[in-house]
């Protein structure tokens, strides 16, 4: 169980579990003994050994993937220890994962693999063994530890696969809206590409395969929990509004605190989660829960991603 501490700075907006909570919590989850239907999994966190429960898996009826497995480092998560394997043993792994989960995607499916990059390279070519490999995402995490010998790492990947030439890709649903420092103006003083207004000049631009507007979850933030290597809400945003349309099922089959399945209840997508840890799963639901009322995403306002470090305001038309 573990990580049951509740005392905290006033200024601490980190999600808590206490042990009355707990209980309650893991009981809304599930563990699969048999063949189960899509209806069954449907908005459901699935507290089992992802490989256990994939046997039970129905087939063809998730449309979009989002991988957040174990980078290949020596690591705690709560009551899980993940070790360094080599770069042959980890890819072997990978693969045995990306065949075993393959029949559960529809073929108009998308798969978004999150890695560091030590394992990048390999992450690529098994997706574009497996599936038809369309981008790598680089985002800047913004946060690292300095090192005298090295290059200091802040940024991770994320790699974009489809299951076929069909798939869902909405770039108009994750455009940034960039404020315009230098505007750039037409032949009869009109803007070019840019919007006047009273709170200043706006940019919307066209999402690339850099993103540099992601903030990692912190203390003072509501979504932050203590899972050492959460994802941020915006970030998964992206993917799912990119990828998917209401009413599409998302994913996660390494679930962690919940992220991908607290986002998709709040772009109203449906989601199945997967995750072995028993408190992060009573996080998530908690999470789920807190959903319902609270639909906001940091850095997602008025239809519109923002870049980071800003506060978002409306824009006149």
């Amino acid at each position: 169980m573990k990580r049951m501490k509740t005392s905290k700075s006033p200024l601490n907006r980190s999600i808590a579990i206490n042990k009355k909570e707990y209980k309650s919590y893991l009981d809304r989850a599930i563990v699969l003994k048999r063949v189960a239907n899509a209806e069954d999994l449907i908005n459901k966190t699935i507290c089992q050994n992802l490989f256990d429960a994939l046997r039970y898996f129905p087939k063809n009826f998730v449309d979009l993937l989002v991988i957040d497995p174990p980078y290949n480092l020596n690591k705690i998560f709560n009551s899980t220890k993940f070790t360094l394997k080599s770069v042959d043993d980890y890819t072997k792994w990978i693969e045995k994962l990306l065949i075993e989960i393959k029949p559960v995607l529809k073929e108009t499916a998308s798969i978004y693999f999150c890695s560091d990059w030590y394992s990048s390279i390999s992450i690529g070519q098994l997706l574009n063994k497996h599936f038809i490999l369309r981008n790598r995402i680089s985002w800047e995490r913004e946060k690292g530890r300095g090192s005298s010998k090295n290059w200091k790492n802040n940024s991770e990947d994320i790699w974009f696969a489809t299951h076929s030439k069909n798939y869902t890709f909405n770039s108009s649903e994750v455009k940034i809206l960039r404020r315009v420092i230098a505007p750039y103006k037409d032949l009869k003083g009109e803007p070019k590409d840019w919007k006047k207004s009273k709170n200043g000049n706006y940019r919307l631009t066209f999402p690339s395969n850099i993103w540099t507007d992601i903030s990692v979850p912190f203390w003072s933030m509501p979504e932050n929990t203590v899972h050492p290597t959460q994802k941020s809400e915006k970030l998964i945003a992206k993917l799912i509004l990119a990828s998917t349309n209401k009413g599409d099922v998302v994913m996660d089959p390494f679930l962690g605190s919940g992220t991908t399945s607290v986002v998709a209840k709040k772009l109203d997508r449906k989601f199945v989660g997967v995750e072995v840890d028993k408190f992060y799963v009573c996080l998530t639901e908690k999470r789920l829960e807190l959903a319902e009322n609270e639909k906001k995403i940091q850095g997602y306002e008025f239809g519109h991603f923002w870049e980071r470090n800003t506060i978002p305001i409306p824009i006149d038309k």
